[in-house]
């Protein structure tokens, strides 16, 4: 049975209202820890005027960042293959479902490397307190220059899992119980990992907490939008033969 229900009466009671309820929920979660100033002192009990320590910790800059960014890419194109060659409970969905899975993953990675290439935020270890040369600039103040390189925001290695929140989305959106949980453990192990790897590179200095909380909550936004809109595709496709 496909994830995603089939017919108008089931479609109807799809829990979108929760999801988008969830998202708002989530955005004002980030603008208070946002604009409450914790990223810095976040930071500032992380490290001190010599830097970051764990900067270049071989488990974290290796394993952690390298090999899980390379772990990430076959996943990613597993995704690719499995929308002609599904096995497990991929199996269990339409071919459209596991195309609006991959095509909801690559735009997740799509908007965060794009917003990353314009932004003017640098890393926590470019800052002057941490022996840098960069000085605090909220990445709130667009146009803003810190006197670094720049381009540190959102997280792009959290995106590396985060860009995967479109992969639970099926389930979530369904009118079975059981799916929606079962979605639900997914939405939570993606978002854990996603916390797990950008954890890393806070404390290696490359991120501000903030900047992982916004990755997760920018791909799970163009998810769901991507979701919406191959939802309206099956509907429009289903018209007529419901006439």
């Amino acid at each position: 049975m496909s994830p995603t229900p089939s017919t108008p009466a089931m479609r109807a009671r799809t829990p979108l209202r929760q999801l988008w309820l969830l998202t708002a929920l989530s955005l004002l979660c980030l603008l208070a820890w946002d604009f409450s100033g914790l990223d810095m002192r976040v930071m500032q009990t992380i490290a001190d005027h010599r830097g970051f320590g764990l900067r270049s910790n071989w488990w974290m800059e290796k394993v952690l960042h390298d090999w899980a960014r390379q772990v990430a890419v076959v996943i990613y194109l597993g995704m690719l293959v499995m929308i002609w060659l599904p096995f497990g409970r991929f199996r269990a969905l339409r071919r459209m479902q596991r195309v609006e899975i991959f095509i909801g993953i690559t735009l997740g990675l799509v908007l965060i490397n794009l917003v990353k290439r314009y932004s003017l935020t640098s890393c926590p270890w470019d800052l002057a307190d941490f022996g840098g040369v960069a000085r605090y600039v909220s990445h709130w103040q667009w146009g803003l220059g810190d006197g670094g390189g720049g381009k540190c925001f959102p997280g792009g290695h959290a995106s590396a899992a985060m860009a995967f929140l479109a992969l639970c989305l099926p389930w979530l959106s369904s009118g079975i119980e059981a799916q929606r949980r079962q979605g639900l453990r997914m939405l939570i192990g993606i978002f854990v990992l996603g916390v797990v790897l950008g954890g890393v590179q806070t404390l290696r200095g490359a991120h501000y907490p903030s900047h992982t909380l916004w990755t997760g909550l920018m791909c799970w936004g163009i998810a769901l939008v991507n979701h919406m809109a191959f939802a309206w595709l099956a509907r429009k496709k289903d018209r007529p033969a419901h006439r």
